[in-house]
Formats: C-alpha cells, sequence, structure tokens
C-alpha cells in the first residue's frame, strides 16, 4: 500500500494511505480511546462556518505573516491545551472543531499535476485497521453510508476552507487587520503582565471607519457575523489564562512577548 504524496502534512497527521476496496475490504474504523494527538496542540485550525459556535468557548485569532488563517486558541502557549481532562479526553461540553472531527481522515492530492483529491487517512492514528469492532469501510467491495459519511464531510471540510480563504482575502482587501497583542496581569503579581503576540485580530477602529455602504455589503453577505463573533471570542482569552494557571502551566513572565502560534 503506497503512502500518498506527502511533502508537508498538516498538523496531526505523521503519515498518509488512500483508502480503498482492494486493500482495506476487511477494515474497521474504531474510537479513540483518548485525545493524546491532540492534547499537546494549542492553536487549532478553523473555518468560518465554525465561527459562532467556537467563539463560545475558544478565542479566535488569525495566524501571522501574509496569507492569515483562522485558529481556535485551546492554550495560549506552545504545548498547552486547556481542554483536555484529566481522564486524556477532550471535556465534552465544548465544541470540537471540525478539522479535529476529520482527523484521522483527510481529502488528499495522488498526483500533484491533477487537481483531484481521494480520501486517505493516517495509519499511524491506529485506529482504522482489521479489527472486530468498529464501523466496517466497504461491503461488497462498495464503500459502507458510514464511509461515505466521512467522504462527505471531508468535502464539506475542503469547500469550508475555500470559503475561509475568500473571507481573509476580503479581510486584507478592507486592511482591518492589525497584529494583536494582549496582556494578562495576575492578581498575585500585578507589576509583570504577559504578553501574548505573534498573532492578528481585526482593528476595531478600522471596522468602525469603515463606509456606510461597505458595512451594508459586509452585513448582507453575512461577514460582519463572522467578524463580531472573532471580536467577541477576545474575551475569552483571559478565561484560557486562568485554566492554564488552575493547571501550573503558565510559564514565568519574560521580556520577550508569549507567542501563541
Amino acid at each position: 500500500m503506497a503512502s500518498a504524496p506527502q511533502p508537508q502534512l498538516p498538523l496531526f497527521y505523521k503519515d498518509l494511505l488512500p483508502l480503498n476496496s482492494r486493500d482495506h475490504a476487511d477494515w474497521r474504523v474504531g474510537s479513540f480511546s483518548n485525545a493524546d494527538f491532540l492534547a499537546s496542540t494549542h492553536a487549532i485550525p478553523l473555518t468560518v462556518d465554525e465561527f459562532v459556535d467556537a467563539q463560545r468557548n475558544y478565542p479566535i485569532v488569525f495566524t501571522a505573516g501574509d496569507d492569515p488563517l483562522p485558529i481556535a486558541l485551546m492554550g495560549l502557549n506552545e504545548g498547552v491545551n486547556v481542554f483536555i481532562g484529566d481522564d486524556g479526553k477532550l471535556v465534552s461540553e465544548v465544541y470540537v472543531p471540525a478539522y479535529v472531527r476529520r482527523y484521522p481522515f483527510i481529502l488528499a492530492k495522488l498526483q500533484q499535476d491533477s487537481d483531484d483529491m481521494s480520501l486517505c487517512f493516517d495509519p499511524s492514528a491506529d485506529v482504522i485497521k482489521k479489527q472486530d469492532e468498529g464501523n466496517l469501510l466497504f461491503e461488497g467491495g462498495e464503500a459502507t453510508e458510514y464511509t461515505k459519511g466521512v467522504l462527505e464531510f471531508c468535502r464539506k471540510f475542503e469547500e469550508s476552507g475555500q470559503r475561509t480563504k475568500a473571507f481573509l482575502e476580503e479581510l486584507k482587501k478592507l486592511d482591518i487587520l492589525m497584529d494583536g497583542e494582549i496582556a494578562i496581569t495576575r492578581s498575585d503579581n500585578p507589576e509583570k503582565p504577559f504578553v501574548y503576540r505573534g498573532f492578528k485580530m481585526v482593528d476595531e477602529n478600522k471596522l468602525r471607519e469603515l463606509d456606510k455602504d461597505t458595512l451594508e455589503a459586509l452585513n448582507k453577505n453575512g461577514m460582519i457575523m463572522l467578524i463580531h463573533a472573532h471580536l467577541f471570542s477576545m474575551n475569552l482569552m483571559r478565561s484560557v489564562f486562568e485554566k492554564q494557571s488552575r493547571m501550573g502551566k503558565v510559564p514565568e513572565p519574560a521580556p520577550a512577548p508569549q507567542q501563541v502560534n
């Protein structure tokens, strides 16, 4: 079984294999016993279709650089995820980003000179294999309803990715993104704030300065709702910080700003 071309694998994925009825005729998909693959990840890719749901639990920011992308912060420091419980599982009351729910499946190009994408999976996840329990992938040489559902989910995720890209392109055209900075102080050490940088956010002043026609267009196409969801979510930065603090995973304040991506 040949691996798919993988010059640079996305977050979580350590290997990729194309799913097919010949090699995986009697394979099943089991369940993850824990969230180990997620436990040391503090920033998860997010699509615009998820902003309204995700903003209830996570700060939504944009990556730094010329091509920013939205991410949900599950921690403010590298390697810290405050939404993983003592049992090693993701806490049940929070929204689970589609990027996490998609794993270990993904749509990938098998030929770099073609736009065709095939359903692949990460064999290192060890939940897709020959086993007695779980969802059967193929039956009678045909994809099962479960596999068809996975394929449809991955297709919708890719479509959401295109909408997300268009959203970010529009933000760049409007020139309302700025370098973000959040300073958080603890009551036991108010003179040494924790300063987090390394991300982008919408500049509220520039947003207010947009002309009436532009704001009306943003309202009609739904972008203003997404922008507000992002801005409202920033209030959760302190909540995530306090969770880290209770877990004893807040580093000592340093002269250099902390990076969130």
